[in-house]
């Protein structure tokens, strides 16, 4: 009989590539993560695994056992969502990624209508980058997760996950306002009231009148600044990148300073206008999923967090949905 836990070892090898990645990303040391793997090989009777210097390859024998352990753990993930059902009444921790502005715009409202109606559920949030958030669910340590995509960077299907649209954000250039300070706004942006801000008749355009100038990005290696950067190339030219930030109310003090101009979505420009801040509203959007385990969609306390999560979204944001 095959054993599960050497199923979800050579599951995490198929998406790591090396031993020493799953070994970490399990907490787990290379040499027992190699030693559970060759005990699976002598289960199954055959090779399934071929090194090639560093990396480790899956044979075909190797790469069909993993179609069958993604769904065997979804069964799993099944049995325990019946399991959970039939016992009523949640309880116990339930473990949530987020990105900040997720974290800060909508998880607290949701956590609070959470407690109302399931004050045994323990909720824990870890903020997360979404990028991440595949291996975290995979490997258990996140029960549930929120991701989000851009349209210059969709969000590429992770076997063994399962996701359901939330909401879908504008996005806006963000650039040191002309003139004085004060001057009148135009209403009506979603989400930024009283700020100044118009519309992007032509995108590229709007873009790569800042060709030259500097800009403010995302750290390397997360989806926001694959975004700006995919943008502006887009618009046929490669931003000249100045200052690194994540958090976007930093990123909109350096705009006000002069510092550059910078792409940021809805949720990120919400709170009092700056006059020091022109904003135009881009034709591109971020969407916003909730993530976790394939199978694991019934059980009640992930249907509990993303009802709640629902409920949450504001009313500017909830008509343009995600998409899934």
């Amino acid at each position: 009989m095959l054993d599960v836990r050497r199923l979800r070892l050579l599951r995490e090898l198929a998406r790591r590539g090396t031993i020493a990645a799953v070994a970490e990303a399990l907490s787990f040391s290379p040499s027992a993560v190699s030693q559970q793997l060759g005990v699976l090989e002598r289960e199954a009777g055959l090779p399934l695994l071929e090194r090639t210097g560093r990396r480790v390859r899956l044979t075909p024998a190797g790469q069909n056992l993993v179609r069958h352990a993604e769904a065997v753990l979804e069964r799993l993930e099944q049995a325990d969502a019946d399991l959970a059902e039939a016992r009523g009444g949640l309880a116990g921790a339930l473990r949530i990624g987020a990105f900040p502005t997720a974290s800060r715009a909508i998880v607290p409202a949701a956590l609070v209508a959470l407690a109302r109606r399931h004050p045994g559920l323990e909720p824990m949030v870890c903020e997360t980058d979404p990028a991440a958030v595949a291996h975290a669910l995979r490997a258990g340590d996140l029960d549930v997760a929120l991701v989000h995509a851009y349209d210059f960077v969709p969000a590429e299907r992770e076997p063994g996950l399962t996701t359901e649209p939330l909401y879908g954000e504008a996005m806006y250039l963000a650039e040191p306002a002309a003139g004085t300070p004060g001057s009148p706004a135009a209403p009506g942006a979603a989400g930024v009231p009283g700020a100044s801000w118009s519309p992007a008749p032509d995108q590229d355009a709007v873009l790569r009148a800042h060709a030259g100038s500097p800009w403010i990005t995302a750290t390397p290696g997360t989806l926001c600044h694959a975004m700006t950067v995919r943008a502006c190339q887009a618009a046929d030219f490669t931003p000249r990148v100045r200052h690194q930030v994540d958090e976007f109310a930093t990123v909109l003090a350096l705009v006000a300073a002069g510092q550059g101009v910078a792409v940021v979505p809805q949720l990120g420009v919400t709170g009092p206008a700056d006059p020091s801040v022109h904003l135009t509203r881009l034709v591109m959007q971020r969407r916003t999923n909730l993530a976790f385990r394939s199978g694991a969609a019934a059980h009640p306390a992930v249907a509990a967090f993303g009802a709640a999560l629902r409920a949450a979204v504001p009313p500017d944001l909830a008509g343009s949905r995600a998409e899934a």
